[in-house]
């Protein structure tokens, strides 16, 4: 790949491929590839638009590419036997995913969905392998892409086993909390994902995630307002996050 051809997408639609360009270029997997050679990868590349609950594919789907997030925000999940949606990761922007496919996965080993309206650049696989074929530094950052994936699993599924959901939700609250002001202060955000989302990423049902709010908000810790927030007490929380 020292010499790709120029992207048939450059002659057909110039700015497309220059905005393909720069979301790749923010994603980790391509930060500092090659001018030329990111060129190349954009040439196999798609656009697709997905409104709110849209799925992206099913898991057992066949996969013909991978994908970096463009806008929005996509949930991976499993559906568990008794029907529950088990939430694996949500991507945000500039992410990539489901770049497994690219080693052995013939099928989507899980369900994508957007979470809102959101648009996302799919890479073809086999454009993809290609040029891995020419270039075997793609290969790597795949791979490292790959295994900042499955530290992230690894480090929820062990959070998830280890922590009652008393502190798996204080953990959760405490790393949203935005910065600035007392360490030890009240604090105020939005909610940035659904209670639903939340309960899936918490390992809980939603009934069991309503329940440990109401703890909370009784004995002060917070207190909610629609979609807002507001800690009343992060030293209470820390302590419930340490599980104390």
């Amino acid at each position: 790949m020292n010499n790709p051809a120029t992207p048939r997408s450059a002659t057909a639609s110039p700015h497309r491929l220059t905005a393909l360009i720069a979301t790749l270029r923010q994603s980790r997997m391509f930060a500092d590839l090659a001018p030329a050679n990111l060129a190349a990868v954009a040439e196999g590349c798609s656009i697709k638009t997905l409104q709110k609950g849209e799925i992206l594919f099913h898991e057992g789907e066949k996969a013909d590419g991978f994908f970096v997030l463009q806008s929005g925000r996509i949930s991976i999940f499993r559906l568990t036997p008794d029907g529950r949606e088990q939430i694996i990761c949500v991507f945000s922007p500039p992410e990539s995913f489901a770049e497994v496919v690219l080693a052995s996965a013939e099928r989507y080993p899980a369900n994508a969905m957007a979470l809102e309206a959101s648009q996302v650049i799919r890479i073809g696989k086999n454009h993809f392998r290609d040029l891995i074929r020419q270039n075997p530094e793609l290969a790597l950052h795949m791979l490292a892409s790959m295994s900042m994936h499955l530290k992230h699993l690894m480090q929820s599924l062990h959070e998830i086993k280890g922590l009652q959901i008393e502190s798996r939700l204080a953990a959760w609250l405490l790393e949203h909390c935005p910065a600035g002001g007392r360490a030890d202060g009240p604090a105020s955000f939005v909610l940035p994902v659904s209670k639903k989302i939340l309960a899936g990423q918490l390992g809980v049902t939603s009934e069991t995630l309503s329940r440990t709010f109401a703890r909370f908000r009784k004995d002060g810790s917070i207190r909610v307002e629609g979609t807002v927030l507001h800690l009343l007490d992060r030293q209470a929380l820390k302590a419930r996050a340490d599980g104390v």
